[in-house]
């Protein structure tokens, strides 16, 4: 076989890489260089690019140490039985390229996954090498990010956590039933230790060790994973519900949504097309609302019929449409929880309007200041000049909410 060039290498391995949604460098440390010698940092401006909570825009190599694999999901391109042309970086290789790149500012940080070679001990131990290598022998005080392959002994997986600043275990898919059927040398039990693992690392880093000494610092920006949408027949309400306990049993900081991709010559019990973006998208929205605005899974539940939300209607306006009788909410009086519920007012719009109203009776241009946008929230409030009537009862009011949400969706363009 012809020895690939590195260029060769890194289009092979960085378009393999494009699968894994769970890339985003928000949290990390930022990391001092007492002697002067460091480089990189994770805190400035800007091949991949991850945005962060506060709208940052960050740019990543985000590769693959290689895509040879000796595992056979049926779901992925790089599985055993796949016909694609196969690359390996080295250690050496992936460190100069990091380095490299961050010189020419192209890139702020290192994602890092693999397929898995030999074992998953031996694959970890490769992982863990190219950051224990940038960051002892090069100074390195970039972000990096580092998979952790379900399997490796915990010693590996906690050694990673010293070098990088997230780790993510991927779960793959929501059910555990269709992960045995598509994924069978893949164990659910060896994905959560492997979280576990994680888990203890980084509330051990928290607190102090034995002697009384600040403890080391591990995974700084925490843990995330991925699950693939539409790979399987799980619903959306069950895919909230895996998520919900994946943050509450290992206290996650991103579950990542990534739409499943046909890929050729797939297994029979794959679905021959992909699932809609806006699927993927709405899963994000239902993320969020239950992680910032208060919301229950049940409640966002109880509007998706047949467990699937509506793609017509973002979740918080399909809650509030299913809920009439709770509206319209007096902006002058209501407290915080009651109005991150209103459709159109996020975090910040509602921090801005309990501000103001310190001050002064809330009106409607107050929220149109604060939201940017009235359309969808006149009809679910009262101000001191406006009150909706009985518009919030009208018939037409879920018509024309979802004809003006459609309109004004953002269309999700491909870094691919």
């Amino acid at each position: 076989m012809a020895t690939l060039t590195l260029r060769r290498k890194l289009e092979i391995l960085a378009d393999a890489a494009k699968y894994d949604a769970s890339c985003a460098s928000s949290g990390g440390r930022k990391r001092d260089s007492r002697d002067g010698q460091g480089i990189g940092a994770i805190n400035g401006m800007g091949v991949c690019h991850a945005y962060t909570p506060d709208g940052r825009c960050v740019s990543l190599l985000k590769i693959l140490l290689t895509n040879f694999c000796v595992f056979d999901c049926a779901y992925c391109i790089n599985r055993l039985s796949s016909n694609v042309e196969r690359a390996r970086f080295s250690v050496e290789e992936v460190v100069r390229l990091t380095l490299d790149f961050y010189k020419r500012n192209y890139i702020e940080g290192l994602f890092l996954s693999s397929g898995v070679i030999r074992s998953a001990d031996y694959t970890q131990e490769q992982l863990n090498l190219v950051a224990k290598t940038l960051r002892e022998t090069h100074g390195y005080r970039g972000y990096i990010h580092l998979k952790i392959v379900a399997g490796a002994s915990p010693e590996l997986a906690t050694e990673a956590g010293f070098y990088a600043d997230r780790l993510s275990v991927n779960v793959e898919l929501p059910d555990e039933t269709a992960l045995a059927r598509l994924a069978p040398e893949k164990t659910p039990g060896e994905i959560k230790r492997a979280m576990g693992v994680v888990r203890l690392g980084i509330e051990g880093g928290k607190g102090r060790s034995y002697t009384g000494k600040t403890a080391r610092v591990f995974a700084s920006a925490g843990q995330s994973t991925q699950m693939i949408v539409g790979a399987d027949a799980a619903t959306d309400t069950e895919i909230l519900a895996r998520s919900e306990s994946l943050y509450g049993s290992y206290g996650l900081k991103r579950v990542y949504y990534s739409a499943f991709s046909p890929i050729p010559d797939s297994s029979a019990a794959l679905p021959s097309e992909r699932p809609h973006l806006m699927r993927e998208h709405r899963l994000y929205q239902a993320d969020w609302l239950m992680r910032f605005y208060g919301f229950e899974r049940e409640e966002i539940a109880s509007a998706a019929p047949g467990g699937m939300l509506d793609p017509a209607l973002d979740p918080k306006l399909a809650w509030a449409l299913a809920n009439r009788d709770r509206f319209p909410v007096n902006v002058n009086r209501a407290d915080r929880e009651l109005l991150l519920r209103i459709p159109g007012l996020g975090v910040k719009a509602v921090n801005r309007l309990i501000g103001v109203r310190r001050h002064k009776r809330l009106t409607l241009e107050d929220l149109r200041r604060a939201s940017g946008g009235l359309k969808r929230v006149r009809p679910f409030v009262t101000t001191a000049d406006w009150s909706p009537g009985g518009l919030t009862d009208s018939e037409t009011l879920s018509a024309r909410l979802a004809g003006a949400a459609k309109a004004a969706e953002p269309h999700q363009l491909t870094l691919f």
